[in-house]
């Protein structure tokens, strides 16, 4: 029998709330449910709270993101309000360089993305004409390769997408649905923000700190190296709230819904700055997809700098959900599943088999939360 830990030194003694994984969308159930009185205890088989989210200092002193850089950005007031009670802010707009052709470019694409690589000296409205001369008309946008070659053409699209995406993806993106290269903007003007979102900032003290401080109350409960399965049957709980992949809840019976995965190499160098901005990704050259420097994004000052170099795999820790409609097919039949498991809500990216940003599965959570209340206070007046 596998024995019950210590839960942050209480005795368990029954939870109105069982949380599988103290990401994103597990936490801020676990904080929103606490607030309104609820029991909670929060499962977890990693190490530590914040999911991929988590950052730690290294052996060098300087605070990483074991998992990749996580970049926080939204237009959500309501988001942004509810995460502020747990941290403050450093102001942090992200920029990215792109190196094709011997340069390193702005991406997004922009307007001075377009003069540098073709030597051109095109003002705001020269480069919509650009555009317009050189992209292909695709009748029905399907696929990632019909977006970008639609707006901006195929020369651009070789050089700056099509090997960046099947290195990501495994795919080509002609495989590939649209949403995937959507998400990317292409600007007229010189803006080199990678995000053009209202909201634009970071944890100032870390996300680990603002997890910590979301997950201080009496009533939550913490468990971590610890499977759910191994004491789902051993700690008297209410509901459960599952944010893992939902094809393993359910022991892969229709197969497994595909997954991007990542390796992620560290290396700290003895010098102030290792590149020129954030990130820096590498469409065409290397295995590797970008490498990103963490005192840009996270405003620490330090002798030294460390980085991670991002190596796309399809084995490993499940991250990007792949967009073909054969998955969104197989996720359905789980979908219909995870609808008819009563005492269970399916959160977060995992769970849906859907790519959502930071913010977005703040959001999903709050949503969530106030349906879970709603019920309760249905149930508690027919009582």
């Amino acid at each position: 029998m596998t024995e019950i830990p210590e839960l942050n030194g209480a005795a368990p003694a029954g939870f109105d709330y069982l949380i599988v994984g103290a990401g994103f969308a597990g936490s801020v159930l676990a904080e929103r449910l606490a607030s309104a009185g609820q029991r909670v205890l929060i499962v977890d088989r990693r190490p530590h709270i914040g999911g991929n989210a988590y950052d730690r200092y290294d052996d060098a002193g300087v605070l990483i993101h074991p998992y990749g850089p996580h970049i926080f950005h939204t237009n959500s007031t309501e988001v942004f309000a509810y995460l502020s009670r747990f941290t403050e802010w450093r102001p942090y707009q992200h920029r990215v360089l792109a190196s094709v052709d011997g340069q390193e470019l702005p991406i997004p694409i922009n307007l001075d993305t377009v003069n540098r690589l073709y030597g051109l000296a095109l003002t705001a409205f020269q480069v919509e004409e650009f555009f317009a001369s050189v992209a292909e008309p695709v009748e029905q946008v399907r696929t990632s390769e019909d977006v970008v070659v639609g707006k901006v053409g195929r020369d651009l699209y070789n050089k700056f997408f099509r090997g960046y995406t099947r290195k990501q993806w495994g795919l080509d993106p002609s495989e590939l649905d649209a949403s995937v290269t959507a998400r990317v903007p292409t600007r007229t003007n010189r803006d080199d923000r990678y995000f053009a979102d209202t909201y634009q900032a970071m944890p100032l003290h870390g996300y680990t700190r603002m997890f910590e401080a979301m997950l201080h109350r009496p009533n939550i409960k913490i468990m971590l190296n610890t499977d759910y399965r191994e004491i789902l049957d051993l700690i008297p709980h209410g509901h459960l709230i599952y944010t893992g992949p939902v094809d393993a809840f359910f022991d892969h019976q229709y197969g497994k819904l595909p997954y991007r995965s990542l390796e992620f190499r560290h290396e700290t160098h003895d010098r102030p700055q290792f590149q020129a901005v954030g990130t820096v990704n590498y469409p065409n050259d290397y295995a590797y997809t970008r490498i990103s420097e963490f005192k840009y994004i996270t405003g620490q000052r330090h002798e030294r700098t460390s980085v991670v170099y991002e190596y796309p795999q399809a084995e490993g820790d499940p991250y990007y959900p792949v967009p073909r409609p054969e998955n969104a097919e197989l996720y359905r039949k789980y979908e219909a599943l995870a609808r008819a498991e009563l005492g269970v809500t399916f959160v977060g990216r995992l769970a849906t088999y859907k790519y959502y940003n930071m913010d977005q599965v703040v959001a999903q959570a709050l949503a969530t939360f106030k349906r879970l209340h709603e019920r309760q206070m249905a149930d508690l007046v027919e009582v």
